[in-house]
């Protein structure tokens, strides 16, 4: 969800771009589908050579939960063998480099988190990202570490919480929203904008914030999207992330700051009012189906 985001922004704004691609193949004009799979032996170095790109942003993970609980070894392979691959080959290439990571990263005890908290993860996921995290910074002194987390819309309509419950409210469906999950949201587009600006300033790296200025529940969410869409927001059922059965355990309170993001590139990310409203114009503009017909079968 986030690299085709991040494709599309870097092409209106007339960047030559690559995307990097596995099992989703896409059809667009828009930009260069480079097809690889880049656990295979040579692969990475092999699109670096044919991009030769000055900017690299680094958006491939096992980012599913639970799977990450059901195949370690390839959630490790993915989020942090790989990431520390890259950023060695990048850093003797000289480009510059955002390795895409999140704020799963703490245990969500206490929130309010700050990039000098120390991260404490509860989850193969988190666990894996966060040694992604270390290998990036060891590798590559120049590199951006960017924890995020995000919404949008993506090429299946099912990999953002924000499709989530505009689709199942739209069909008017009863959902479930968590009230004792806190998370500051920032839409894709918009994060995709503070990378580009990250990346233009030779003197940024290492690790950041990269969140929404704004933090609330999940049902909050939920209950905005439903507003800015004029869908009944009684079909969210508050509910307890206890009561969710899901597999892995998730932390409550994943409210990050921002002040050192805001400092050193001199604005604030955006609240979640404007994000939403983004989204909500987006969609009134065809993106989301552009999106979804972007997609081929693999």
């Amino acid at each position: 969800m986030l690299g085709v985001n991040i494709a599309l922004e870097a092409a209106r704004r007339h960047h030559k771009v690559f995307g990097v691609v596995n099992r989703h193949p896409l059809k667009t004009k828009a930009f260069t589908v480079v097809e690889a799979n880049l656990l295979e032996a040579g692969t990475l170095q092999r699109v670096l050579e044919q991009t030769q790109p000055d900017w690299v942003i680094h958006c491939a993970a096992l980012a599913n939960i639970d799977a990450c609980e059901e195949d370690e070894e390839l959630a490790f392979r993915l989020n942090t063998e790989l990431p520390g691959k890259l950023a060695s080959y990048v850093a003797r290439s000289g480009a510059r480099l955002i390795h895409v990571s999140t704020d799963a990263v703490f245990d969500g005890l206490d929130g309010n988190y700050t990039e000098e908290d120390a991260p404490n993860p509860i989850n193969v996921y988190a666990r894996t990202k966060l040694e992604g995290e270390r290998a990036v910074a060891d590798a590559n002194k120049q590199a951006i570490i960017a924890r995020v987390n995000l919404f949008g819309w993506s090429l299946t309509g099912k990999r953002s919480l924000s499709e989530f419950f505009f689709y199942a409210l739209s069909q008017k469906k009863h959902v479930k929203g968590f009230t004792d999950v806190y998370f500051c949201p920032l839409l894709a587009n918009d994060l995709a904008d503070l990378f580009f600006k990250m990346l233009a300033r030779d003197d940024l790296s290492g690790l950041y914030h990269v969140v929404s200025s704004e933090c609330v529940t999940k049902y909050q969410f939920g209950v905005a999207i439903a507003k800015k869409f004029g869908l009944n927001e009684n079909l969210i059922q508050p509910t307890s992330v206890q009561e969710s059965g899901l597999s892995a355990r998730r932390s409550l309170n994943l409210t990050l700051r921002v002040d050192k993001l805001a400092r050193d590139l001199g604005e604030l990310p955006p609240d979640l009012s404007v994000g939403i409203q983004k989204y909500f114009q987006l969609y009134q503009q065809g993106y989301a189906q552009k999106l979804l017909e972007m997609k081929l079968e693999s």
